[in-house]
C-alpha cells in the first residue's frame, strides 16, 4: 500500500487533472474510486480530521443531488456524514492524503507541493 491516496471520482475533471499529476510525479500512490467503493463512516471521518473539517464542510453544495434534496435543510454534522456515506457524490473532490494529512486538491496544482 502507498503512502498517498487519492480518493477518485472519474466524472469529475478536476479529480481526473490530480490524477494526471500524481502520474506524471512517479511518486507511488492508491486510487480510492469513492463511488464505486463508498467510505465507510470511520473512513470518512478519519479523512475529515486529516482534512481538519467538518463534515458539512466537505458538501458540494452545488450538485444537482444537494439542491434537490439537501439545500436550504438544518442537519447536525452526524447527519451530514451519513449523508455523505449513503450519497458519495456528495462528497468534494478530489481528496489526496499522505502521512496522516489530506488536502481537497482544488486546483489539481496543489496536490504536487502537497506531495513533496
Amino acid at each position: 500500500m502507498a503512502d498517498i491516496t487519492i480518493y477518485h471520482n472519474g466524472q469529475c475533471s478536476k479529480s481526473k487533472g490530480a490524477l494526471e499529476l500524481l502520474r506524471d510525479s512517479g511518486a507511488p500512490f492508491d486510487v480510492r474510486w469513492y463511488l464505486a467503493e463508498p467510505l465507510s463512516a470511520s473512513e470518512l471521518q478519519m479523512l475529515l480530521t486529516q482534512l481538519g473539517m467538518n463534515p458539512s464542510q466537505l458538501i458540494r453544495r452545488n450538485e444537482p443531488l444537494f439542491i434537490d434534496k439537501y439545500a436550504g435543510k438544518t442537519l447536525k454534522e452526524d447527519e451530514w456524514l451519513q449523508i455523505m456515506v449513503a450519497e458519495p457524490e456528495l462528497i468534494e473532490r478530489p481528496i489526496v492524503a499522505k502521512g496522516g494529512k489530506a488536502i481537497i486538491a482544488r486546483p489539481p496544482e496543489l496536490v504536487l507541493d502537497f506531495i513533496k
